[in-house]
């Protein structure tokens, strides 16, 4: 398979481009970000530019591509909703767009995450604007899967670019194999979602929505 990958780059998105490297399913992977990733690898090439939803330098090969993984967001702390909206729902559509009408027999993988909100009228502003999301990526001409990891744990070094999530990693991380226990339908990690995603590509799944317990089943498939 062939797959553009976006947010590689962020704690989710280099567990994902990791597995892709690994996995012999996966013969290409285009890279497209903000900034390099400063790796070395037969599969791997980068676009690189200040917009990385802006598809028109590639747009002729756009109908190559099997697969989209699209790990680009940030956290909703701190924004007001019309920022958070910008980043989450008009990027991700920008490029959801592009993409279908490219080639609709592309299958797009969204990262969005527990509490989102289907329904779009709850009270929580990021669950609201998630749903919307995924509700239009699902209305979409391509086969689209959403993820909704819960608590995700990096893998292989990865670190969140998120101060807050690193230093709920620093004091989380040693209660992680409890919680698993515990709860094994609220945690992930970053090689689960890049297996996942492989996965779904590769094979399909009977839901469009993935809890965290699906994620990690079609991990392990």
């Amino acid at each position: 398979m062939k797959v553009i990958l976006f947010g590689a780059t962020g704690m989710i998105g280099q567990g994902v481009l990791n597995e892709c490297l690994r996995d012999e399913r996966v013969a290409q992977v285009l890279a497209v970000g903000r900034s390099s990733l400063g790796i070395e690898n037969l599969k791997l090439r980068e676009l690189v530019q200040a917009d990385p939803t802006d598809l028109s330098a590639i747009a002729g090969e756009l109908p190559e591509f099997d697969d989209c993984f699209f790990c680009l967001g940030v956290s909703s702390v701190g924004m007001k909703e019309e920022d958070y909206r910008r980043i989450t729902y008009d990027l991700t559509l920008k490029v959801g767009r592009a993409l279908a009408a490219a080639n609709s027999e592309l299958t797009f993988v969204y990262v969005s995450g527990q509490g989102t909100d289907s329904s779009e009228k709850g009270r929580s502003m990021w669950g609201r604007v998630k749903g919307k999301t995924e509700n239009d990526l699902l209305a979409l001409p391509f086969r689209a899967y959403m993820f909704r990891p819960g608590f995700v744990q990096p893998m292989d070094g990865v670190v969140s670019k998120t101060r807050l999530y690193r230093a709920a990693y620093a004091v989380a991380g040693p209660l992680i194999p409890l919680l698993k226990r515990l709860a094994p339908n609220a945690v992930n990690d970053n090689r689960e979602i890049g297996r996942a995603m492989i996965a779904v590509a590769a094979s399909g799944s009977d839901t469009r929505v993935l809890t965290p317990r699906e994620i990690a089943a079609r991990a392990a498939s």
